[in-house]
């Protein structure tokens, strides 16, 4: 049967295995579709990158939780959405950033709260041999008629940053968070590239399990063509001992391909925090139009815009700036008010007597030559500078790394179709003739299991290039800061 009208992975099987069982469906009706296509004005750069949601708890709480799914017995089926948003919920390093980020938001509340209050209490005059004598400590004797305390208080103190330090100081610390936000995005995407990897890898290995079960019926067909030869006198018994071998080498190959199958399963299911034995059914349809992928000038626009880890590092760069705008206000003084009330009693006697009160205005003012400061302002303008740096390299890897992968992609793209479309049907149509030619009582079967052997190999080339055109779509649009769907 030729391979030529069969998509490289329209086939449906199924794997049994100790560890659980494996199906791949393709769902003929239902296209998972190419992503849309991008163009510059789908986010326009006044615009902030639109957040992704899904990445932040669902139902943020005091209390951190844990984002996991219990155990289940019954099979998933999953196609590669599903998967990826198996990945955002589950992971638990994704869910190790998204805590992580809520830690880091809680923090600008506290920074931007007033400084806590100072409450004091002073008593002062009494004689040595009484520390503690807080009721009569004021109580007259012979030696002191008018008693001994005269200077007992109760004050409150309540210190001030100059105005701006503390509002400015809780807008870094939120930058800084929304940052981590935007690198757990990335990693989000990264995590992404390598589950599609690891999905496509199952549809390959499972098309290679097809395309080997063919290839064990086209070697059952030669031994009995063979078979039926030697029974003539028309071919030697070497000819069927060499089919029977090679149709038995065709089905050693299939444990190397069921086993390749079950480890990508076990990753994908560790991957999207589900256990490593759980079952898993993939469901896919990757036959995608190949002429739907955006321009590269449209993809470079949109990674520029949108992509997470340029938002990550333009945010450090709006919190270095303000760095050193904070930098710089430590030249101004912070304040301290302090409230007292005085007694000339003692401070825990019935009567009390004539109170007075007080008021202080206390002034932290930067001395020593302003060191501290001149030093500071230095190191946030470094900070800057760095940010600044990081941020340029940061913009020029994405936009290369966008330019690399649609070669690899354009590589591929081309590589898939010269095997679909030549190659493949150029074996198929040599099998053919071969068979047909030794079925005659013609000679040539060292050609026909030639022939077969070299389809079989060109099926499974086509199968892992249709997989690397899959996965290389995959990051590119990974690259650009997009999900591949």
């Amino acid at each position: 049967m030729s391979a030529v009208s069969i998509s490289a992975f329209a086939q449906i099987g199924e794997i049994g295995a100790t560890s659980g069982s494996v199906l791949v469906q393709i769902d003929q009706g239902n296209t998972l579709g190419m992503p849309p296509p991008i163009a510059p004005q789908a986010l326009p750069k006044e615009q902030a990158p639109r957040r992704m949601d899904s990445l932040l708890p669902a139902n943020p709480a005091n209390v951190p939780k844990i984002y996991t799914k219990p155990t289940s017995s019954d099979p998933a089926e999953m196609d590669l959405r599903q998967l990826w948003a198996e990945l955002k919920l589950n992971n638990p390093q994704l869910t190790s950033l998204r805590e992580s980020y809520m830690s880091a938001k809680a923090t600008v509340p506290q920074i931007a709260a007033p400084a806590n209050p100072q409450v004091g209490l002073v008593w002062s005059g009494m004689p040595s041999n009484s520390p503690f004598a807080l009721g009569g400590a004021n109580a007259p004797t012979a030696q002191n008629p008018s008693g001994i305390s005269s200077n007992n208080s109760i004050s409150i103190a309540q210190p001030f940053q100059f105005p701006g330090k503390k509002s400015l100081a809780s807008d870094i610390a939120n930058t800084n968070a929304e940052a981590l936000l935007a690198q757990s995005e990335a990693t989000y995407l990264q995590l992404g590239a390598q589950l599609s990897s690891l999905f496509f890898n199952a549809l390959a290995s499972q098309k290679q399990l097809q395309v080997l079960r063919e290839s064990v019926v086209r070697l059952e067909m030669i031994k009995n063509v063979a078979k039926a030869r030697y029974s003539n006198n028309s071919a030697a018994y070497v000819e069927y001992l060499n089919a029977q071998v090679a149709q038995s080498a065709a089905q050693a190959d299939q444990f190397n391909a069921e086993r390749q199958l079950d480890v990508a399963i076990k990753s994908i299911n560790t991957l999207v925090g589900r256990h490593a034995r759980e079952k898993l059914i993939l469901r896919a349809d990757v036959r995608r139009a190949l002429n739907n992928v955006p321009t590269l000038v449209e993809l470079e626009d949109y990674a520029e815009t949108s992509h997470p880890s340029l938002k990550s590092s333009s945010l450090q760069l709006e919190a270095a700036r303000k760095g050193v705008d904070l930098a710089k206000k430590a030249y101004l003084p912070d304040f301290q008010v302090i409230g007292s009330s005085f007694t000339p009693r003692g401070p825990f006697a019935a009567n009390n007597g004539t109170m007075f009160y007080q008021l202080e205005l206390d002034l932290v003012i930067p001395l020593y030559f302003f060191t501290k400061e001149r030093f500071g302002v230095e190191q946030a303008q470094r900070t800057q500078a760095a940010a600044e740096a990081g941020n340029i390299s940061n913009r020029q890897q994405i936009v290369l790394g966008v330019n690399t992968a649609y070669a690899v992609y354009d590589q591929a793209k081309n590589q898939t179709q010269f095997l679909r479309d030549r190659q493949v049907p150029q074996a198929d149509a040599a099998y053919k003739v071969g068979l047909t030619q030794y079925s005659n009582n013609g000679q040539g079967f060292n050609d026909l299991l030639t022939a077969q052997s070299q389809l079989r190999n060109l099926e499974i080339a086509l199968a892992q290039a249709e997989s690397n055109l899959m996965q290389a779509q995959a990051v590119l649009y990974v690259s650009s800061g997009k999900e591949p769907f």
